[in-house]
């Protein structure tokens, strides 16, 4: 039997719906919510996320009527049902009568319920509950017709200090090491007297007078991700035993630092994230477009859109609401890029809770609410078009390549400035694309990257010596290399390579001599020929490398800022967006790589997919669109001809 997948949820559509916790509610509540969901077209929720005190009050308590009568109730009206494992927050009795499933933080100090994800990934006890009421829940309902896909857990994002973690990060690092000679090797605990002589001695990076090792703090985060991973994939076997042929997921944070999520991905039959960027962030949007083209590279082809939010969210400092029309708009972005599934959090807007100012698709006002009459309006607009658009892919011509490794490893403590943040980097470098209207995926540094023409390295501190040698490899093989500063640093255990940059990669990029890594303050500029330069500069003496741009003035005078050595550039510093934009619209020119479309207005995105071309305005202000020839535009169902004229948030779809 080959691996299910999204594919086999959507059937030629584009799944709508959101989160659905009738648990809340009354049960007259319930035949309320499936009326409008059906207005609203409603094709899939979510149930069961935060349910295991509901469906396990006490230990060993098995209730499932409610949820046999809510599985049934959106069967007979056909929405379908993502069917969670609540093992993401465990009730209350759990940690009164196994402390040990509770998290400590770095401090010793334990991550008491009353909120969620408080469970500890490595307690012997939390994976024995976790288990048994997964079992139950699949063997209820893993031949339900209402079940689409299993949903195991929700956002894992827990690390634990305490002593049962510890032991578990013992036996991971027993596993990769083998010795505790190796371990100190790797560790370099020679300096500040760290030298492990009992693997009893061997603990996480706990609260310490300064600071920590980087390089046990690089495994820990390692090991976190690993045992993250086996409770998913523990839960997912047994899902599958009994749902063969049903998909399973768990949802990814945007751009999340604590897991591998390449690694993760390739365990998961759909890939899924939530997406809320702030509408009153200039740059939203192009966030957006980021974290759907890492989902769609993670997917490697549709992907999940599990939640976002129909208009505010609760978490931020101040929580703005979503304008008329950006909810559709950024669905549709999300569509363009390859989503198969437009869902939210929530369906209906809690009353009370943590959550209770978060949106939902039917929000505090009902359905006359200007919230809901948007969500209806989108849903009815998916179910018009969505079966001339699912499961289409379109693969771009330049990768952004990431790594959550060389992350971990570039955020320790101690390094030359904690200015730089290596997600506000990929994220420069993503909109610099964007902005030139140049489609990108993202991929891991190891992966075959023949297929691009352009391959562009925001900044990887951390690359192995498998991952350096692709690189070069693939500019050899005829690809055009596009680095940032502070890349092949250091080897897969955090260890300064000789000469402050790896000599493959100094050899590659025409680089004699990295003398000095020089920062540069918060505001601080460094001036370039034709730009200024951002956040970072070095002091670089070239080889047979071409200085492309100079630094002018101050220490660095004279020296490179951008060098080139046939198809390999190296860029020093970060440059201003317009400058950055402009830079890597010339080299992708040169590599072959063209914009999506020519002589677009500003604020507007054109995104394809496959044969399929989205328009997409993000400016308040209507706009015309020059596009040659004639489509049929699948939205308005017309046929236009050179010219589309887009409102406010507009969006069009473009067929041939």
């Amino acid at each position: 039997m080959s691996t299910p997948g999204l594919g086999d949820v959507t059937r030629g559509r584009v799944l709508f719906g959101g989160d659905y916790n009738p648990e809340q509610w009354p049960e007259e509540t319930w035949q309320e919510d499936v009326r409008l969901m059906k207005e609203a077209s409603v094709t899939s929720v979510t149930l069961g996320v935060f349910a295991w005190a509901k469906l396990e009050p006490r230990p060993g308590a098995r209730e499932f009527g409610w949820l046999d009568r809510v599985m049934a109730l959106l069967h007979a009206h056909g929405i379908g049902v993502v069917l969670a494992t609540p093992t993401s927050s465990p009730p209350p009795w759990l940690g009164r009568l196994h402390p040990d499933t509770l998290p400590r933080d770095r401090d010793g100090r334990t991550e008491w319920w009353g909120g969620r994800q408080h469970f500890s990934h490595s307690s012997a006890a939390y994976r024995r509950h976790a288990a048994a009421i997964t079992e139950d829940l699949a063997a209820r309902y893993g031949d339900h017709p209402a079940l689409t896909m299993w949903h195991v857990n929700n956002e894992y994002c827990t690390y634990d200090w305490g002593d049962e973690a510890a032991g578990a990060f013992r036996r991971w690092l027993r596993d990769r090491y083998g010795t505790l000679d190796a371990l100190n090797a790797a560790w370099g605990t020679a300096f500040w007297s760290q030298g492990y002589g009992d693997w009893a001695e061997v603990l996480p990076p706990r609260r310490a007078h300064y600071l920590n090792n980087p390089a046990q703090v690089l495994d820990f985060r390692r090991c976190t991700s690993d045992l993250l991973l086996e409770c998913y994939v523990a839960e997912r076997d047994i899902v599958r035993r009994y749902s063969p042929g049903v998909p399973v997921t768990t949802n990814f944070m945007p751009l999340g630092a604590g897991q591998d999520a390449w690694r993760w991905a390739r365990e998961e039959d759909v890939v899924s994230v939530g997406l809320s960027p702030d509408p009153r962030d200039p740059l939203g949007a192009q966030y957006g477009a980021l974290v759907q083209d890492l989902t769609r590279s993670q997917a490697r082809g549709p992907w999940m859109l599990m939640e976002q939010a129909a208009g505010a969210v609760n978490w931020r400092g101040v929580n703005h609401p979503k304008p008329r029309g950006l909810n559709r708009l950024w669905s549709f972005q999300a569509v363009a890029r390859g989503a198969d599934a437009v869902c939210y959090f929530q369906w209906r807007q809690s009353r009370q809770g943590a959550e209770k100012f978060h949106s939902g698709m039917l929000g505090h006002a009902g359905e006359q609410g200007r919230t809901y009459r948007e969500v209806r309006e989108l849903g009815a607009e998916l179910a018009r078009v969505g079966g001339e658009i699912s499961g289409r892919h379109a693969p771009a011509e330049v990768a952004v390549l990431h790594d959550w490794h060389a992350w971990w490893a570039g955020t320790q403590d101690g390094r030359p400035s904690r200015e730089v943040d290596p997600a506000e980097v990929v994220r420069a470098w993503h909109r610099a694309l964007w902005e030139a209207r140049i489609g990108t995926d993202f991929a891991h540094p190891g992966y075959d990257l023949s297929a691009y023409p352009l391959v562009v390295v925001p900044q990887l501190y951390l690359l192995t010596d498998a991952a350096i040698d692709n690189l070069v490899g693939y500019v050899r093989g005829g690809g055009t290399l596009v680095s940032g500063f502070l890349t092949g640093i250091a080897d897969r255990d955090d260890r300064i390579r000789p000469g402050g940059m790896d000599a493959r990669l100094r050899e590659l990029f025409g680089i004699r001599t990295l003398h000095e890594w020089w920062p540069l303050d918060p505001g601080e500029h460094a001036e370039c020929d034709g730009f200024r330069g951002t956040l970072w500069s070095e002091e670089i003496e070239a080889g047979d490398g071409v200085a492309h741009a100079r630094y002018r003035g101050g220490e660095l005078d004279g020296l490179p800022a951008v060098l080139r050595r046939g198809r390999a550039w190296y860029v020093s510093t970060l440059p201003a967006p317009d400058a950055l934009r402009d830079l890597l619209t010339d080299v992708a020119a040169g590599a072959g790589v063209r914009p999506v479309l020519d002589g677009l207005p500003a604020r507007v995105e054109a995104v394809r997919r496959q044969d399929l071309l989205f328009l997409l305005n993000h400016g308040r202000d209507p706009v015309t669109v020059a596009v040659p020839g004639t489509h049929r535009d699948l939205l308005t169902r017309r046929r236009v001809t050179d010219a589309v004229e887009l409102d406010r948030y507009g969006v069009a779809v473009l067929a041939p």
